[in-house]
């Protein structure tokens, strides 16, 4: 599962990247997150049909979401998991998921993420080991996602609160030594029919492409990610300590 990942997407620059329209709010600075939590205000990419003329054709739009989807029929937000990962396996039955699958679908780039390994120790307690999957040439990856727009029910005209789920397949190859869980990664020429607002997806979007996947590396990273406290550039630093030890996974 994607429980952590890495971004320093700026909203601003993939508007101009994608051609979409930045639609953030611009208020509040721009910084490299390299510890992005479940429920932290996520970029997302989107298309959708201008609210004052639905009959244009959809435009991309970079989005702030919560990550972690909250279905639209909720009643009260923060009840129940929060659901940051979505199995693609499961994304048309699901009801917290089928209908943003249906009409909901974004991007939601990073620069890699994070998973964990438990390693014995001498002590009592396990350590958990984290391992940083991310693109050889530190290309930037856009990972499929669903969406929701909620609305609070006891409140009148209440703000839509937008939140997101990133979708999760089996991992392949020397990932699957690291994880049996691995966001669903995007080549750009899926881009336009999965984000299609109009459209319903094929099956096979669902389906990861193995020469994408193929190019990831795996660095053993130092246990500061464990904590959501930590930021900062050292997180994705390879644990060169232990870098012998990570060469079993590659």
């Amino acid at each position: 599962m994607c429980g952590r990942y890495a971004t320093t997407a700026d909203p601003a620059t993939l508007a101009v990247e994608l051609d979409a329209l930045d639609e953030t709010d611009h208020s509040a600075p721009v910084e490299a997150d390299y510890n992005v939590a479940p429920t932290t205000e996520v970029l997302t990419v989107v298309e959708r049909h201008d609210r004052e003329n639905p009959d244009s054709d959809p435009t991309k739009r970079i989005r702030r979401m919560r990550w972690g989807l909250v279905p639209s029929w909720t009643k009260e937000r923060g009840k129940g998991p929060v659901l940051f990962n979505a199995r693609a396996d499961s994304l048309a039955e699901k009801p917290a998921f089928r209908t943003a699958f249906k009409f909901k679908r974004c991007l939601v780039p990073m620069d890699g993420w994070y998973e964990w390994q438990t390693e014995a120790t001498g002590g009592k307690k396990a350590a958990k080991i984290p391992y940083y999957m991310h693109p050889a040439d530190g290309s930037r990856l856009f990972m499929a996602g669903v969406w929701s727009a909620w609305r609070d029910p006891r409140v009148e005209n209440a703000s839509p609160v937008l939140s997101c789920s990133i979708v999760t397949v089996d991992s392949l190859g020397h990932l699957e030594q690291v994880h049996d869980r691995m966001p669903l990664a995007l080549p750009r020429d899926r881009w336009e029919a999965w984000l299609d607002p109009d459209n319903t997806v094929d099956s096979a979007l669902l389906e990861p492409v193995p020469d994408l996947f193929e190019r990831i590396d795996v660095d053993r990273v130092r246990p500061l990610v464990n904590s959501v406290k930590n930021n900062g550039h050292e997180l994705i630093e390879p644990d060169v300590d232990r870098a012998g030890e990570q060469i079993s996974l590659l």
